[in-house]
C-alpha cells in the first residue's frame, strides 16, 4: 500500500512538474512575443527616426548600432546577475529598463534630440540582453528531450510580433503629430510594462545548486568554447543573426530610396518577421528528426536565396522574397545554433556559456548594423547584399567541418 501511495504521489508530482514546465514555456513565449513586438518596432522605425534627427545622414543607423553594442556589453553582467538572483528578478529588471528606454525615445523625438535617441537605444539594448535569455530559461524548464521544442515554442512567440509590430508602428507613428515616430517609442514602453506583470506568473525560481559530480564540476570557459559543437553553434547564430540584421536594417532605407512608401516597407518587414518566427512551431521537430547541423545548413541555403533575390532587382517582389528567405534562414540558423549550444555545457556552466555565445552574437550584430548604414549610404543596396558572401561561406565551412568531426568520432 505504501509503495502504491508512493508511486501515485510520484506520478502526481511528475504531472504537476509537467504542467508547471509547460506553463512556464507558454508564459515565456508570450513574453517573447511582447518583447519582439517592441523589437520589431525598433527595427522598423529607429533608422528612419535616426535619419530624421541625425546631423549627418550617414549616422542614421548609429542609434540602432549602439543598441546592439549595449546588448553585447550587457550579456555577461545580465547572465551572472541572474545566476545569483534568479530569472524572475533578472527578467523583471530587464523590462523596467525597457520602459525607461521607450519613454526616453519618445521624449527624444518630441524634443528633436539625437543624443537622447542614442540614450534610448542604449537602454533598449540592455533591455534586449535580458529577454534574450527567455529561450534558455525555457530550455531549463523543459526535460532534456524537449529542449529544442521549448526553444522553438518561445521563438514562435515572435509570430505575434510579426503581425502586430508593424501594425502597432503604423497606428502609433502619428500619435504625437506632427512629430512622427514618438508614439512608437511610447508603445514600446507600454509593452515592457505589461511584460513586467506577465513574467510574474511564470514558475521562475533561483535554481538550486546541483550536487557535485564529474558532470557538474565547472570547466574553464575557454575549454567549453574550444569544443567543435560550441564553435559551430556560435558561428551559426552569429552569421544567421549578423546577415539578417545587415540586410534588414538597410531594407527600409533602401525601399524609401527606391520610391516605396513607409507602408510598403512595413509590409515587407511584417512578412520578414513572419518568416523569422512562423517556422518555430516545427523547427524543434525538424531538429529532432534531422539534427541541428543539417537545419543550420538549410539556413545557409535560404540566405543564399535571399541574396540572389535582392540582387536580381529592386521591385517590391524582390524585396519581399529576399526578406522572407532571409527570415527563414535566420530561423534555421539561430534556433539550430541555440539547440546545438545546449549540448555543449553542464548545468554549472550554463550562464557563462550562454553569455559567451550571446556576447559573440551581439558583437557580430553590432558590426553588421554599423556596416549596414555605411554600405547602404556609401555604396548602395547591391553592396549590402554582396557583404553576405563571406560570412555565409564561413558558416558553410563550419558545418562541413563539424560533420566531418562527427563522422570521424563514430567511425
Amino acid at each position: 500500500m505504501t509503495n502504491d501511495s508512493t508511486a501515485l504521489g510520484g506520478q502526481a508530482s511528475s504531472s504537476f512538474d509537467h504542467r508547471k514546465s509547460r506553463r512556464t514555456v507558454f508564459v515565456l513565449a508570450f513574453s517573447q512575443a511582447l518583447s519582439m513586438t517592441g523589437a520589431s518596432i525598433v527595427m522598423l522605425v529607429t533608422a528612419l527616426a535616426g535619419a530624421y534627427l541625425a546631423p549627418d545622414p550617414r549616422l542614421a543607423t548609429l542609434p540602432l548600432a549602439l543598441q546592439f553594442v549595449a546588448t553585447m556589453l550587457t550579456t555577461f553582467p545580465a547572465a551572472l546577475w541572474m545566476k545569483n538572483v534568479g530569472r524572475r528578478i533578472g527578467f523583471t529588471m530587464g523590462q523596467i529598463i525597457g520602459i525607461g528606454g521607450g519613454t526616453i525615445g519618445c521624449y527624444a523625438l518630441l524634443q528633436g534630440s539625437f543624443a537622447l535617441l542614442i540614450v534610448s537605444a542604449v537602454l533598449l539594448g540592455a533591455h534586449n540582453a535580458f529577454w534574450g535569455y527567455y529561450r534558455f530559461a525555457a530550455a531549463e524548464a523543459a526535460p532534456p528531450e524537449k529542449r529544442a521544442k521549448a526553444i522553438s515554442l518561445v521563438m514562435a512567440g515572435g509570430i505575434f510580433s510579426a503581425v502586430f509590430g508593424p501594425e502597432l508602428a503604423k497606428a502609433t507613428r502619428d500619435l504625437f503629430s506632427p512629430v512622427v515616430f514618438a508614439g512608437c517609442y511610447a508603445a514600446i514602453a507600454a509593452l515592457a510594462a505589461f511584460t513586467v506583470c506577465l513574467i510574474q506568473t511564470a514558475a521562475l525560481t533561483k535554481p538550486a545548486p546541483a550536487p557535485v559530480s564529474s558532470e557538474t564540476v565547472e570547466r574553464p570557459l575557454s575549454e567549453v568554447m574550444r569544443q567543435p559543437k560550441f564553435i559551430v553553434a556560435a558561428i551559426a547564430a552569429m552569421v544567421g543573426y549578423g546577415v539578417m540584421i545587415l540586410v534588414m536594417s538597410a531594407t527600409p532605407l533602401s525601399m524609401v530610396d527606391c520610391g516605396f512608401a513607409f507602408e510598403d516597407a512595413a509590409f515587407v518587414i511584417q512578412w520578414h518577421a513572419l518568416a523569422m518566427f512562423g517556422p518555430s512551431f516545427f523547427t524543434g521537430s525538424l531538429i529532432k528528426k534531422f539534427g541541428a547541423v543539417r537545419i543550420v545548413l538549410a539556413g545557409v541555403v535560404l540566405n543564399v536565396i535571399s541574396m540572389a533575390s535582392n540582387l536580381a532587382g529592386v521591385e517590391l517582389i524582390n524585396f519581399w522574397l529576399g526578406l522572407v528567405a532571409l527570415g527563414l534562414g535566420w530561423n534555421f540558423m539561430y534556433i539550430g545554433g541555440t539547440a546545438l549550444l545546449t549540448e555543449t555545457y553542464r548545468q554549472s556552466e550554463q550562464e557563462k556559456a550562454q553569455a559567451a555565445n550571446d556576447f559573440l552574437v551581439f558583437a557580430t550584430i553590432s558590426v553588421a548594423t554599423f556596416s549596414s548604414g555605411a554600405l547602404q549610404n556609401g555604396f548602395g543596396w547591391v553592396a549590402v547584399n554582396g557583404a553576405m558572401v563571406v560570412p555565409l561561406t564561413v558558416a558553410l565551412c563550419a558545418v562541413f567541418w563539424l560533420s566531418a568531426q562527427q563522422r570521424r568520432a563514430t567511425s
